[in-house]
C-alpha cells in the first residue's frame, strides 16, 4: 500500500476515515526493493503494559523473590520514542550503560482515532491495526531506579514493524499465537487469549481521563520466558539475533550490536 500525499503514518492516521480511503493507491512496489522503517512513529512516548500475562508475573515473582500479586488494574509505564528501530535495524546498545539486556515479544496496537472515556465496548471503533513490538529492557536499570522508564527508554530498544495490519483483516487479536527466537531458539511461546487484561480492557483503562491519539502505539505485555527470569539468566549478548513472530502478522527480525 502506498499513501499519497502523506509523508508519515501519523499522517495518515491523523485523516479522517473516508480520506484515508481517498489517499491509498493501488501501487505495489517490490518489498524486496525497499528498506523497511518503523511502521509508525508516535508523537509521543510508546505506552506499555507491565505483567499482563499470568506466567510472565509468576516467573518474575519468583526470579525477585517474591509473593505474586497481580494487580487490580493495569500496570501502564513509557518507552519514550528514542527508543523506536525499525525493523532489520542492528540495535546498538551500550556495555557502559547495561550489563543485562533482555528481549519481550509484545503484540503492539496502533490507535486511529482520537479518543476519550471510551467503553470497552467501543474499543474497535479506535483500533486502526496491529503490530509485533520488542520492548528490549535493560534490567538492571530497572532494578536500580525502582521504576521501569529508564530502563525500558534506551536508544534501539523498541523496534517495531515489520508493518501493520489493518484491524478488519486480524478481526481477533486475542486469539494469536505470540513467540520469540533467539539465534534460532524459542524462548517464549504463548497466546494472546492468555492476556490478564484484554485489549478491550486496556484501551478503555488508558482513555479514562486521558486523551488518546491517531498514531498512539499501546505494547499488551510480554509471555512468560524472558531472559531475566531463566535459571542461571540469560541476557543479550553482541550478534545476538531476536525474531518477535505472532501469528497472522509476521516477523520482527532485529541484531543486538553492544559496544
Amino acid at each position: 500500500m502506498r499513501v499519497i500525499a502523506c509523508t508519515t503514518m501519523r499522517e495518515f492516521l491523523a485523516l479522517a476515515p473516508q480520506e484515508r480511503v481517498r489517499r491509498v493507491s493501488d501501487e505495489r512496489v517490490p518489498l524486496a526493493q525497499t528498506r523497511l522503517d518503523a511502521p509508525v512513529r508516535p508523537a509521543r512516548n510508546v505506552f506499555c503494559v507491565g505483567r499482563n500475562y499470568l506466567e510472565h508475573a509468576r516467573e518474575g515473582a519468583r526470579a525477585l523473590g517474591r509473593d505474586l500479586k497481580l494487580p487490580d488494574v493495569p500496570t501502564f509505564f513509557t518507552k519514550a520514542t528514542g527508543a523506536i528501530a525499525a525493523p532489520g535495524a542492528v540495535l546498538h546498545l551500550e556495555r557502559g550503560v547495561s550489563d543485562e539486556y533482555d528481549y519481550e515479544a509484545e503484540l503492539a496496537v496502533v490507535i486511529g482515532m482520537r479518543c476519550k472515556d471510551l467503553a470497552e465496548t467501543q474499543w474497535q471503533e479506535v483500533v486502526f491495526g496491529y503490530t509485533c513490538l520488542n520492548d528490549v529492557t535493560a534490567r538492571d536499570l530497572q532494578r536500580a531506579h525502582g521504576q521501569w522508564f529508564k530502563g525500558k527508554s534506551l536508544d534501539d530498544t523498541c523496534p517495531i514493524g515489520p508493518w501493520i495490519v489493518d484491524a478488519q483483516e486480524l478481526r481477533d487479536p486475542q486469539r494469536l499465537e505470540i513467540s520469540l527466537r533467539l539465534n534460532g531458539v524459542e524462548k517464549q511461546h504463548s497466546n494472546t487469549a492468555q492476556m490478564i487484561f484484554p485489549i478491550p480492557r486496556l484501551i478503555a483503562e488508558l482513555s479514562r481521563g486521558m486523551t488518546l491519539e491517531p498514531g498512539d502505539v499501546i505494547a499488551t505485555g510480554t509471555p512468560a520466558g524472558v531472559g531475566f527470569a531463566r535459571t542461571p539468566p540469560e541476557f543479550l549478548q553482541d550478534g545476538d539475533e531476536m525474531e518477535v513472530a505472532i501469528e497472522g502478522i509476521g516477523v520482527l527480525r532485529n541484531r543486538i550490536h553492544l559496544a
